[in-house]
């Protein structure tokens, strides 16, 4: 396989012009002192601003009987109370202004389907891309997290901010174009339409608006709370979640399943408080906005009443104008009863803004793109210390490694080797001194096109519920088959594929849980070496295997280091005997180096770390004897 093309990763491929780019939307300017929620709706707006102004002319012509109706109505009343009440009685003028009337609005009924129609069109299609477009960003955002800050996140509450937050952020959308614009339209159409006929009922009118806006204004902060309690408690409900469903093995083998109860349903009962609350606080404001359109609508009828018994409007003109005091009092209360909603779409956009306001992001815009490395690696000075901590887990550590050299990483626990190699993976930056990569700082890399041309083998194997063949090719587009038998021969997974019944083909299960954990583990090495790596890196591989599935992987990695600049970190020393160099690590700086006979023969650290090794083995098989 060396001699081969690397297999072609689907790493470069995307789907932008399907999906648009909003990541940029939710950058802060600095140039008002707006929430980054209310920042992220109002450049959405902007930029669907075309679209929304066609959609609402639209939606004036598909409304259109709605806001006639009224009107032909009170001409029709007037036209046959004159009739009714004159010596000539019903004429055929009257009859022709009657049957005007009637085709008229017989006309704009019909062409309600197809403006409907055609507003759903435009506004559908910009919707579903605006929903697209937030999801995506948060996807590439949470791909682009620093892995010390995705080590952060519980996948309990990313989950409830990509579902149901995003979801509903959604509705925020919907409720903008559905509700908020046509209530808006609809409260100024009325008032036109009243003005026209008679200034001094419109401005009765016009006293509906700051009376729903001072009810609006008691409940705001009472319902702005609510919802932010109930988000919060939802996100705590799903960490606690996906926690209980992680540890039910452990769960049951301690038979603690009634304590898992009782602690999950408390976190539910903390859920269903908060909903109460919530819930309570609608109701009461709904029922007060109730209250207040339904007193208006009263006092307007009888306000009418009197204006028509004074001779100031026609008996018609009280149809119309009560018409239209009903109309502009459903868009008001409309525009005030979806306050909840919108209130809970903006804590939605503050929960989605939270993820998307994180600095701590690997950049690889600029950066210098990679085709293909040597493998030449090399410390120089390195310092690191982990974000929010005073004590360096790395001090001065200085090496240079040539390409297809083995070199093996030992030392205790917390003595630096993992944190190594999350150095040269490039999920660390050193606070201090430069990590090198064929004689170039590793920060001036692409690191997504550099981690193309590197495989890691962690100590926990890490699959998902697919076949083998799935989950060694995972990302690739292209492979041929001749190499994944290679790399099925280099990882030794065909002492057990042949016995399947599917063979490759055969599906593993939820995180592999049908395979043994040796078998897991080859199968992680097969998923490195099929993408050709110049950089192998083995962390802790064979930790947590028992002999025989220890002899197997041995195998694999004897196989998979030639040719290739290999790093393994060691667990089990006797595993590293063949190993070019090695490493020991201690309190994260590097105590010693050389070869295997080299550092037992000095009788330092790595004979002191080799003897005890030896003892812990001994006593592991004496208490399993």
């Amino acid at each position: 396989m060396e001699d081969k093309e690397k297999p072609k990763s689907a790493g470069h491929t995307r789907s932008d012009k399907y999906i648009p780019d909003y990541d940029y939307l939710f950058e802060e300017d600095g140039s008002s002192g707006k929430k980054s929620e209310t920042k992220f709706f109002s450049k959405i707006v902007k930029l669907n601003l075309w679209q929304i102004i066609y959609s609402t002319l639209i939606y004036l012509l598909q409304s259109a009987p709605v806001f006639v109706m009224p009107i032909i109505t009170a001409n029709i009343i007037d036209v046959a109370t004159v009739a009714i009440n004159s010596a000539g009685g019903v004429t055929d003028e009257v009859r022709t202004e009657i049957a005007i009337n009637a085709a008229v609005l017989i006309l704009l009924i019909i062409q309600n389907i197809p403006t409907t129609m055609w507003r759903w069109r435009i506004v559908s299609k910009m919707l579903r891309r605006t929903s697209a477009g937030i999801k995506s960003a948060v996807i590439r955002k949470l791909q682009s997290l620093s892995i010390t800050y995705s080590k952060d996140l519980e996948s309990g509450k990313i989950q409830s901010k990509f579902l149901k937050d995003t979801d509903t952020v959604d509705s925020l959308f919907n409720c903008f174009i559905f509700s908020i614009i046509p209530n808006i339209v609809g409260v100024i159409v009325a008032t036109v339409i009243s003005a026209y006929k008679n200034g001094w009922v419109a401005l009765f009118f016009l006293l509906v608006i700051p009376i729903n806006v001072s009810l609006t204004f008691l409940f705001r902060k009472k319902i702005r709370k609510r919802n932010r309690d109930y988000r919060l408690k939802t996100e705590s409900m799903s960490m606690r979640l996906s926690t209980m469903v992680d540890m039910i093995v452990v769960t049951k083998a301690h038979g603690l399943e009634q304590t898992e109860i009782s602690s999950v349903e408390q976190s539910i009962k903390n859920l269903e408080d908060s909903g109460l609350k919530m819930d309570q606080t609608y109701a009461g404001f709904g029922a007060s906005t109730w209250v207040v359109s339904t007193a208006l609508s009263a006092v307007c009828l009888i306000f009418c009443i009197v204006l028509a018994l004074n001779g100031y409007i026609t008996i018609g003109e009280v149809v119309l104008y009560q018409s239209m005091f009903t109309a502009i009092n459903a868009y008001v209360s409309g525009l005030v009863g979806i306050i909840p909603s919108v209130s809970s779409g903006f804590e939605a956009l503050r929960s989605v803004s939270e993820i998307m306001s994180v600095k701590d992001i690997e950049v690889s815009m600029g950066k210098a793109e990679v085709t293909e490395i040597n493998g030449d690696v090399e410390f120089e000075n390195v310092f690191y210390k982990y974000p929010n901590t005073d004590q360096y887990v790395v001090k001065n550590l200085n090496f240079s490694v040539k390409n297809g050299e083995c070199i093996a990483v030992v030392g205790a626990s917390g003595s630096g080797k993992s944190t190594i190699m999350n150095l040269i993976i490039g999920f660390l930056t050193p606070n201090n001194g430069r990590v090198l990569i064929d004689g170039k700082p590793l920060t001036e890399y692409n690191l997504s096109e550099y981690r193309h041309n590197i495989s890691v083998v962690p100590q926990n194997s890490v699959l998902f519920s697919g076949s083998i063949r799935e989950n060694i090719t995972y990302g690739l587009e292209k492979y041929s088959e001749d190499d994944l038998k290679k790399v099925l021969e280099m990882s030794d997974l065909n002492e057990f594929i042949k016995d399947l019944p599917n063979g490759i083909d055969t599906v593993i299960g939820e995180h592999g849980d049908k395979l043994s954990g040796g078998q897991k583990q080859r199968l992680t090495i097969a998923r490195a070496l099929i993408r050709n790596p110049s950089i192998l890196i083995l962390d802790e591989a064979t930790s947590a295997l028992d002999n025989i599935s220890e002899y197997h992987v041995q195998k694999a990695i004897s196989a998979s280091i030639k040719g290739r600049t290999t790093f393994i970190v060691a667990h089990r020393l006797s595993t590293i005997r063949d190993a070019d160099r090695i490493i020991v690590m201690d309190n994260g700086e590097c105590v010693e180096s050389g070869t295997f006979e080299e550092l037992l023969a000095k009788k330092g650290k790595f004979y002191e770390l080799k003897t005890l090794n030896d003892l812990n083995m001994k006593t592991a098989e004496n208490a399993f004897a």
